[in-house]
Parts: structure tokens; C-alpha cells; sequence
């Protein structure tokens, strides 16, 4: 009879409904006047029988008035019964007038009842009407279970608070999941059931596993800190349940939850690092009401320095890069955001096409560049060593020349901890750049300065991205060896101390951010295979899902990275930013350098490109020989 209900249109469940709400009604006068009356009462005729069986005229458009047959029955809420006692309110007052004027006339002796008989009424109309439905909301519930019984997901919600009983009502709404706890370790919960669910603590949960099938953990206490996330998700790690996480506070508090909010944990929640609260005013020193240029503005971090500059409302925002796919992509991205009163130029070109930079910064009057193009792979520039050192070093030069020439007041390079005692032609070119802009720093009106730091998350050629597909393929996941080391940040959280760092620059400075403690590569996808509700297959475990492969260290690549080359460092306004005192050279000993660096690279002389970078940075001890690709030995 339900699959019969359910399988109607929805003008004729309607109609059901009309038909339904019609026989409650007029039942619920009959059964008022034979409460008050202590009989069976049933209108021989007259006008107080019309008025008895024409409740349901006066009822129905009060009713769809105030949208009762509009709801869906199955997920009706408490908003909807709210409905009901309006309607059935407004309907019984109007009834009521009307049988008190027909008592007043017709039958005296109804008349001194009447006032208590509205009550009563009123009374059972809201039991019918609204227990009508929830009634059918629970039978049409328990359909929905049974069809649904054998392809549900079990899940445990990790917090028992006001986000967790949310989630679990959107859950019991949605009857692909079937929830079997929450855990929380509050001593006031553990014990308690919300919404028919058990509280329990967390040390229950491997008993969970086993014995209800759970495969998923659903972190729900959106107020942790990155820290106290680190260590929950440091727990769950040894499960192999895929663990999912609602968005923060801040993120929540724009709208209702829903369970498209759950993401998987992403791998920035085991930095176990709080973000520092920023300063607003260093943000916007150099970018609010000014024209800004963002060179490799499609790359992972300079797509994001231009989200940031964008919000902090500059004159012009000018975007530059020599690929066109990636210069339309973050074009498009940011002219959709439709921030008023400011001007998204893309400028399409090369950064060592010097005529072109003077033509963008003479015309446009450019107050601040954030050069962030540069080639960033170790192993590709390793195998193109010339472009590299066209690119990272020349480029920067030619950048830097232009904005001399123009007048710009700030220059931010964007630099890396792989500049720090070298061991590939990538860290060297970019560490030469750091020279051309130390050396020029102090003889410059320019205020120059470069912000160090290390490895930013699911940016391009980033481990996260490369490990996430292959998990996603069923593996191996390959490490190139286990006890190689990296610092990792967000890429939001490098960006905002970027801009931090440059407002604060005097001239030639060396910016280091505060990368946290670095991450052994080999224990994050350990951990990115377990969060993904997977095994790990190994000696130990042979039956596992996926397996770690050793590849061996790459062209260029060392086991650990650095991020200062002396140990002279000092304090800014952000704890997260430190200023280097580093070692530099003179800009006429540099400049000699580069005269014949760019002869080399003019004449293809691999070797003697070598050469010159260790000369002009002692610290490049080069990890393998040379292999560029048109090298001839």
C-alpha cells in the first residue's frame, strides 16, 4: 500500500492527503463533543451538522495556505509542524465563530460548551494533523531503510557536540549512511544517546570496526586546532577507515550543514602547526590602491598571491606569464570573483624579454612586483640546466633591471629553502638570483627583498598530488628513499607571510618563513594511505591494498633541506618570519660572473656553466654530474 502511495504522482498524493487531513478533521469535532458531552455525539442535522462536516472547507485552504501539503512528508521537520499549529490555530478560530454564531441561534444548549469544545478541538486537529504526517514520515523512513539496508555506509562521528548531532541528523536523512556511535571523550556524554545514538569513548572504536562494519570516521568538532587535529587524526591513523572532516568554524557559519561539507582530511591537517594571526596592515602596505604585477601568475603560487592581492583591493592587478592556457585560467578566475573598483590586466610574455617588462611598467606605472616565475623542478632543470639559468637567473636580472629603470618601489622575490648549500643547478640559479638582489639592495632606491622557504602543498611537481593519483590508480606509491625529509606549508599560509614579509623589507633583505618541523616523505604516504581507508602492503601486512616502492634519490636531490645558510638570524612583527643576515656578493664581482655565465649559456658550455655557479655560490655541491640533455662530455 505504501509502494502504492509512493509511486503516485504528486498532485494525486495530494489529493490523498485532502482526503486524509478531511476525515481527521471532521473525526476530531466528533470525538470534542463526545469528550465534553461524556456520549457519543453525532448532528442529527440543522446548521451545526454543516458545520460540523464542512470543517474541512473551512480547514483545506487555510491549509494550503500555509504550504502543508507543499512539504515533502519523508523529510519533514520540525519547521513544517510549526506550520501545522499555525494552520490548524487560524482553522479551528475560524470554526469556532462559526458554531458559536450557529449555537447562539439554533441549539442554546451547545452554546455554554462551546468555549471548551474549541480547545478540545484544537487540541486533537494538531494531534491528527500533525501526527498524521509524522507518522507517514516514519513509515516512508523505514522504506527507505529496508531498500537501502545492504549498501549503506557505517560511519562513527568523532565529536558528540552540536556539529555532530547536525551531522547526524543530515545523515539519517540521507539513506546511504547508517551511523553507529559518536565518540567523544566529554565524561558528560560518554554513555548518553543523542538521536537514538550511543555516546562512546574513543578507545571503543576498533570494537566498532569490527563488529558494526564502520569504514569511515567523520570528524565533526570544527573549533580544534591544528594541533589537537593533528593528534586525532594521528590516532585514527592506524585504522583502516577513510577518515572525512567537516570545515572549520569560520566556514560553517555562513550556512546550514550539509554532508557535501565533508571532505576527506587533507594532509595540511598534520602539519600540526596553528596559523599565526596575521597583520593587516603589513598586508595591504604595498597592494591596496596600487598597481601590482605578479610575474608566473598561473603557477601554484602565483595564481594564489594574486587571490590574495585581489582581496586586499589593489589600483590595478597586473598578471603576467608566458603561458597562455594558465594566464587564461587564473584570468577567468579572478575577473568571476568580480572585485569592484579594480582593474585584472593579463599580460602575456617572458620574463627575460626586457622591451616587453618596459613597455608593461612604463605604461601602467607598476608600484610593487612579486616575482614568482622561475622553473621550480629539480630534476627538469637538471636535465636543462641552460634554460634553468636563462630563466631563474636572468630573468630575475632582467625583471630587476626594469624595475630600476621604471621606478617601481617594491621588489619581492620568491625564493626556496633549495637556494641553502645547494646540491642541483635549480637551487643555484635561484640562489644567484637571491645574490643579484642582496647586491643591489643597499645601492637601490628599489627596496628588494626575497622570502625563502620550502615545500608548499599540492603545488605543481609537489609529492601530495603525485601520491594522491596513485593511490587513486591502486599504487605502488613511490618514495624515492626513506629517510628523505622536507619542510611542507600551505600554499595560502606561504603567500600571506610573502606579502607580510615584503611590506617589512628595507632593502636586500632575506626573508625566511618559520617552515615548523620537516616531514619525513615516506611517513606522509604511510599516512595518506591510511586516511584513504586503506592498508599498507608490506612485509608485514602482504595482504594489504597498497604498496611503497623505493626509487632512489633523483638527479639533484638531497635528503634534507635548509632553509638558512649561516646562523645569523633575527625577529620580525610575525614569529612565523625571521630576517637572515646572509653572506653576498659585491654587484662588480657578481656582475663578472654573469658576463660569462651568459656566454656559456650562448655557447651551450655545460662545464663551464657548472663552473660558474660554484664560483659564484661556494656552497653548490653538486648531488650527480652533468646531465643535461644535450651535454656532450
Amino acid at each position: 500500500m505504501l509502494d502504492t502511495f509512493i509511486n503516485l504522482s504528486r498532485r494525486n498524493k495530494k489529493l490523498v492527503m485532502l482526503g486524509v487531513d478531511s476525515v481527521l478533521l471532521v473525526s476530531a469535532i466528533l470525538l470534542s463533543f463526545s469528550i465534553r458531552l461524556g456520549y457519543f455525539y453525532l448532528p442529527e442535522g440543522g446548521l451545526i451538522y454543516w458545520v460540523v462536516f464542512g470543517a474541512p472547507v473551512v480547514a483545506i485552504p487555510i491549509f494550503v495556505r500555509f504550504g502543508l501539503y507543499s512539504s515533502v512528508i519523508r523529510y519533514i521537520d520540525f519547521k513544517a509542524l510549526w506550520a501545522v499549529v499555525q494552520a490548524v490555530s487560524l482553522y479551528v478560530l475560524v470554526l469556532g465563530l462559526l458554531g458559536y454564531m450557529t449555537a447562539v441561534g439554533y441549539i442554546a444548549e451547545v452554546e455554554g460548551i462551546l468555549r471548551s469544545l474549541i480547545l478540545i478541538n484544537w487540541l486533537l486537529a494538531i494531534v491528527a494533523i500533525g501526527g498524521s504526517r509524522m507518522t507517514a514520515r516514519w513509515l516512508l523512513s523505514g522504506i527507505d531503510t529496508r531498500k537501502n539496508t545492504a549498501g549503506r555506509t557505517h560511519v562513527v562521528i568523532y565529536g558528540a557536540g552540536s556539529a555532530g548531532r547536525q551531522l547526524s541528523i543530515a545523515l539519517k536523512e540521507a539513506a546511504e549512511y547508517k551511523t553507529a556511535a559518536f565518540i567523544d571523550n566529554n565524561p558528560g556524554l560518554l554513555g548518553q544517546s543523542i538521536h537514538g545514538i550511543n555516546v562512546v569513548p574513543r578507545d571503543d572504536l576498533g570494537h566498532l570496526i569490527k563488529t558494526k562494519n564502520v569504514t569511515e570516521v567523520l570528524l565533526a568538532i570544527p573549533s580544534l586546532t591544528r594541533a589537537e587535529r593533528n593528534e586525532i587524526i594521528h590516532f585514527l591513523e592506524p585504522y583502516a577507515v577513510l577518515v572525512r572532516s567537516l570545515p572549520s568554524v569560520s566556514e560553517l557559519a555562513q550556512g546550514k550543514l550539509r554532508i557535501a561539507d565533508l571532505r576527506d582530511v587533507s594532509i595540511k591537517d598534520l602539519l600540526g602547526r596553528d596559523s599565526v594571526a596575521v597583520n593587516s596592515e603589513l598586508l595591504g602596505l604595498n597592494i591596496t590602491n596600487k598597481v601590482v604585477m605578479v610575474t608566473g601568475a598561473g603557477g601554484s603560487i602565483g595564481a594564489e598571491l594574486c587571490r590574495q592581492i585581489l582581496a586586499l583591493k589593489p589600483q590595478v592587478l597586473v598578471l603576467f606569464d608566458q603561458s597562455e592556457y594558465a594566464l587564461y585560467q587564473i584570468h577567468k578566475e579572478l575577473v568571476d570573483v568580480g572585485m569592484p573598483n579594480v582593474e585584472i590586466l593579463p599580460m602575456l610574455g617572458s620574463v627575460t624579454n626586457r622591451k616587453r617588462l618596459s613597455h608593461i611598467l612604463g605604461r601602467l606605472g607598476v608600484n610593487t612586483i612579486y616575482h614568482a616565475a622561475a622553473y621550480k623542478h629539480v630534476p627538469m632543470v637538471e636535465s636543462n640546466n641552460t634554460e634553468g639559468v636563462i630563466n631563474n637567473i636572468f630573468g630575475t636580472l632582467t625583471c630587476a633591471q626594469a624595475a630600476i629603470d621604471h621606478g617601481v618601489d617594491t621588489f619581492v622575490l620568491i625564493s626556496t629553502d633549495k637556494a641553502v648549500r645547494p646540491t642541483n643547478t635549480m637551487g643555484a640559479t635561484k640562489r644567484v638570483a637571491e645574490l643579484v638582489l642582496q647586491s643591489w639592495g643597499e645601492e637601490s632606491n628599489i627596496r628588494f627583498s626575497m622570502v625563502r622557504f620550502g615545500n608548499v602543498l599540492d603545488s605543481s611537481g609537489s609529492v601530495v598530488p603525485l601520491f594522491r593519483e596513485q593511490i587513486k590508480g591502486g599504487g605502488p606509491v613511490t618514495v624515492t628513499d626513506p629517510e628523505i625529509l622536507r619542510y611542507f606549508m600551505t600554499i595560502p599560509e606561504a603567500v600571506e607571510l610573502v606579502i607580510q614579509a615584503g611590506a617589512m623589507a628595507k632593502g636586500g633583505d632575506v626573508f625566511v618563513l618559520d617552515m615548523g618541523e620537516p616531514v619525513r616523505i615516506l611517513d606522509l604516504a604511510q599516512k595518506m594511505i591510511r586516511l584513504s581507508g586503506l592498508r599498507l602492503k608490506d612485509k608485514l601486512n602482504p595482504d594489504g591494498d597498497i604498496e611503497i616502492k623505493f626509487t632512489g634519490l633523483r638527479p639533484g636531490e638531497k635528503l634534507y633541506e635548509e632553509l638558512l645558510i649561516g646562523g645569523n638570524v633575527s625577529k620580525t612583527d610575525n614569529p612565523m618570519i625571521l630576517r637572515a643576515e646572509e653572506e653576498m656578493l659585491a654587484w662588480d664581482d657578481l656582475k663578472l660572473i654573469l658576463d660569462e655565465l651568459e656566454l656559456a649559456v650562448d655557447s651551450g658550455d655545460q662545464t663551464k656553466l657548472r663552473q660558474l655557479l660554484i664560483k659564484a655560490v661556494p656552497g653548490f655541491k653538486p648531488q650527480s654530474g652533468i646531465i643535461d640533455i644535450l651535454y656532450e662530455a
